[in-house]
């Protein structure tokens, strides 16, 4: 998903999924929708730029084009990440959501339970130009792979670690860290001074489950077993989540008050010379914004615990993206299908993504020169070699509520110089692992 979202307290979430049923947004069957509204439209969008304001005005535009050509007008909405999945979820309770929406791809499973969201099949790909348009791995986190996907890919993106080249310098270090232990040993000669090595967003949650979801990889471990049960104690998970949260609890190469971030601050920290590193997902756009030129900071993978990224043990980042579902009780089912069109054709796809730095996930748009800049190559590399899916399970978001807020209660305890250990990693994941629903 790109962007992060800081997302609401567990109970709130797991009580709200737990309530969704398939009548929320309409059948769980095919079809869905209507014409009765055929000439408006209302659409979510995902923060994507440094602000709200910001996207707006990056948005307007192409909005206002798609209603020249089609007389529809489209209200625009954009919603921050701290608000977007409770918001979501509300409307498939109530049945009153927009016609389209952005959707964090790591959701697509869920909120595909719900029967909210109109399913894409080969009758609708056909409406949008074809499934064989978009990149496969894009669609491998479009739902259940037992189903019809619940969204078509918008923006594609991974994870890559981002330095900033005058701290380096000032600290000696000639290249970016390819491996952990690298990041530590150097985090170590620049973590002074009120200087920070690594930024993080220890109050976000979906942040800290992209974070320990790649290093429980790493460790050859999963949050979920082969049948998809949550397994969230095994002692890889834990590992993992140790060994993040240490970067601030024991290896002293994050600020104790990045355990209160969750609003991208660690950019603002990054760009104002404050951080020197950080692992985030296409963040060109917002160091602009931040005032900082593009020669001023390197991209290189993220670390892997010793050799170079791949698949298994050496995956470094998440499948991560934006996809665009549509409501199956829409009022204009038509003009939201024109509309998810539109938004995903070559041309409109290469204009997007170039702003919001991101990768397209359509095969024609993203073979534009435009998208081999040094940065973009890094993250191609990472999706195409070494980068691995969130689980497609229906249970994901109560995943990442449950287990993101452990990892949140771990940073508070060392920010506020509490023992981190094993055994109280542990107990954390264990009360997350019963917030989930019984099967």
């Amino acid at each position: 998903m790109r962007r992060f979202r800081a997302a609401a307290a567990g109970a709130v979430t797991v009580s709200m999924l737990t309530a969704v049923t398939a009548c929320g947004g309409g059948s769980s069957t095919g079809g869905g929708g209507s014409n009765d509204s055929p000439k408006t439209l209302t659409y979510w969008a995902s923060n994507q730029g440094p602000s709200v304001e910001a996207d707006k005005k990056i948005l307007t535009p192409e909005l206002k084009k798609f209603e020249k050509q089609t007389g529809i007008k489209v209200k625009l909405e954009v919603v921050p990440w701290s608000d977007l999945l409770n918001r979501i979820l509300a409307a498939t309770t109530s049945g009153q959501g927009p016609d389209v929406l952005n959707i964090g791809n790591t959701w697509s499973a869920s909120l595909q339970a719900t029967g909210a969201l109109l399913p894409w099949d080969d009758k609708n790909f056909d409406k949008i130009g074809g499934r064989d348009r978009f990149v496969e791995s894009a669609l491998g986190s479009a739902g259940a792979s037992t189903a019809d996907p619940a969204a078509v890919p918008l923006y594609s993106m991974a994870y890559a670690l981002y330095y900033n080249k005058k701290m380096f310098a000032d600290a000696g270090i000639s290249k970016p860290p390819a491996t952990w232990d690298e990041l530590v040993t150097d985090g170590k000669k620049i973590s002074k001074n009120d200087k920070w090595a690594l930024g993080a967003e220890g109050s976000n949650l979906s942040n800290n489950i992209h974070q320990v979801f790649v290093l429980a990889k790493q460790h050859g471990a999963d949050f979920f077993d082969a049948d998809g049960k949550p397994d969230f104690t095994s002692d890889g998970a834990v590992a993992a989540v140790k060994q993040y949260v240490d970067l601030m609890a024991k290896d002293k190469v994050v600020a104790p008050g990045n355990a209160e971030y969750a609003q991208n601050q660690s950019l603002q920290d990054f760009a104002k010379d404050k951080t020197a590193m950080v692992l985030w997902q296409t963040a060109s756009a917002t160091f602009k914004a931040h005032g900082m030129s593009d020669d001023e900071w390197g991209v290189a993978p993220v670390p892997v615990r010793s050799g170079t990224p791949g698949t298994g043990t050496a995956t470094n980042s998440m499948v991560a993206g934006i996809n665009m579902a549509v409501f199956k009780n829409t009022k204009n089912i038509d003009g939201a299908t024109k509309f998810v069109k539109f938004m995903t054709s070559d041309g409109e796809q290469k204009i997007l993504n170039k702003t919001y730095g991101s990768i397209p996930p359509v095969k024609a748009a993203q073979a534009d020169p435009a998208f081999n800049s040094p940065a973009l190559a890094v993250i191609k590399d990472t999706l195409a070699k070494s980068a691995a899916p969130l689980p497609q399970v229906s249970d994901e978001s109560q995943f990442e509520t449950a287990v993101g807020t452990a990892v949140k209660e771990l940073f508070a305890d060392a920010a506020g110089g509490r023992a981190v250990t094993t055994a109280s990693v542990k107990a954390k994941l264990a009360k997350a692992q019963q917030q989930m629903p019984k099967k």
